[in-house]
């Protein structure tokens, strides 16, 4: 009986265990893997790519107005009763109906605009229209390329950050067994036991806080670029220091005024706002308009048509119309468009004095990182050399187990200063690209 249930308990893992396993997939993550699955399944760049292509339809539509209109209308009327017309004839008073039974109209007509202040300062605004959409979707790629870079480098920086506990756990778990072994040798003391035991035991939640850091930051990424949250991740790239163009850095200030999108956005705004002044400012100007008919006509006193009964007609015309007088209509719109021309020139000198401020502390946020990345790898290497001497020195008998805890404590310390300035690093470049309107080559090479 207990062979059959094991049996039965074997062969439901071997049923569910596939099933288990297909639900978790791994899947090994670059930081341009990241980029380009975020670039494709984020809703709002998904939502920026459709205005750009309304905006082109916008400008579809204005050139229409500007092309022929061209109509061609159709009619039948059946007189149910024919109207009476009233005449004086030979000083007597006479009624008489008027009117045949049967009619059919067809024309063929055209319009064409000469002259519209409207329509010119239309064709301008979609124009601009259509630019400023594409400004906006390249801002909102920009943003987004950095949003990914910064969540991959925080996930970097966690496994680092496991990579750099672990390590420390090793080294504290080896020397205790070191102490251990010169304290059965009557070298050491117990007390020396109790401090490399209460250090082993210090870092084991440490290691886990780390490796539970790492997860977190891994589900941050699982959102960010829309993964399935049983997909496991594994980062492919490592976190290093790649330093960026020294002549991008020199020359931010000027190209973050030329390249930046969103910059670029506010000065289409003033664009499309002159344009609205334009339009409003057309109410004083006449329309002129070209037009002309083709019709042909016929009435019978039954329903019964030829070609032959067809008449044709045809004319042709120029019309003018001005208003001129709107109870001053005209004059308060152009006022408001005028208004909303200076808002938006004022938005731009803000949006400029911002960018400044802006380049101004990233370019400040880079340099000092890059100083502090150059400066703690020599000082993680002279840590890591100091904790080999004492450790040595320990196993000689010539130093305590204060100077290893110590010596430890200054490598994990030199560690963690030398990873937290090469993440700052990345940040702060990513930022920079950000603001000059720059992608990185990878997402340039997906054509981006």
């Amino acid at each position: 009986m207990q062979l059959k249930r094991i049996s039965i308990l074997f062969i439901v893992v071997c049923l569910f265990l596939p099933v288990s396993l297909a639900a978790q997939t791994v899947q090994t993550l670059t930081l341009r893997d990241a980029v380009e699955r975020a670039m494709r399944k984020d809703t709002e760049l998904e939502t920026a790519r459709l205005e750009v292509e309304r905006a082109d339809a916008r400008v579809m539509e204005a050139w229409g107005t500007a092309l022929p209109a061209v109509d061609l209308s159709a009619s039948y009327t059946r007189t149910l009763k024919s109207p009476i017309f009233f005449a004086i004839f030979n000083g007597q008073e006479v009624s008489i109906e008027m009117g045949i039974p049967h009619a059919v109209t067809m024309a063929l007509g055209g319009k064409q605009l000469l002259f519209n202040g409207a329509v010119i300062a239309g064709l301008g605004a979609a124009h601009v229209y259509s630019e400023l959409s594409r400004d906006l979707l390249l801002s909102k790629q920009l943003e987004t390329v950095t949003r990914i870079r910064k969540q991959y480098y925080a996930s970097l920086v966690a496994r680092e950050a496991v990579v750099t506990m672990q390590s420390s756990l090793r080294n504290a778990e080896e020397n205790l067994k070191n102490v251990r072994l010169m304290r059965s040798q009557g070298i050491l003391s117990e007390y020396e036991e109790l401090r490399a035991t209460v250090q082993v035991d210090n870092l084991r939640p440490s290691v886990i806080q780390a490796e539970n850091g790492y997860e977190l930051s891994l589900d941050a990424l699982r959102t960010t670029i829309g993964a399935d949250t049983n997909d496991v991740l594994q980062l492919a790239d490592s976190l290093k220091f790649v330093p960026a163009d020294d002549s991008l850095v020199d020359r931010a200030e000027q190209l973050v005024l030329e390249r930046n999108p969103g910059l670029r956005a506010v000065g289409r705004q003033i664009d499309l706002n002159g344009a609205a002044v334009l339009a409003q400012r057309s109410e004083y100007m006449p329309t002129v308009a070209l037009f002309g008919q083709y019709q042909y006509q016929a009435a019978k006193d039954r329903f019964l048509f030829s070609t032959n009964d067809l008449i044709s007609s045809a004319q042709v015309g120029i019309s003018i119309s001005l208003n001129l007088f709107q109870g001053g209509q005209t004059y308060a719109r152009v006022e408001q468009a005028q208004v909303e021309e200076r808002k938006a020139e004022q938005q731009r000198l803000n949006v400029e004095r911002s960018l400044r401020t802006g380049v101004h502390s990233v370019i400040g946020n880079l340099r000092q990182a890059r100083k502090r990345v150059e400066a703690q790898e020599k000082t993680v290497e002279t840590a890591e050399r100091g904790y080999r001497i004492v450790t040595a020195r320990f196993l000689a008998n010539a130093a305590t187990q204060l100077e290893v805890n110590d010596a430890q404590l200054a490598l994990d310390q030199a560690r963690v200063n030398r990873i937290q300035a090469i993440y700052e690093y990345l940040v702060a470049s990513a930022e920079l690209d950000q603001l000059v309107g720059r992608f990185p080559d990878y997402v340039q090479a997906m054509g981006q």
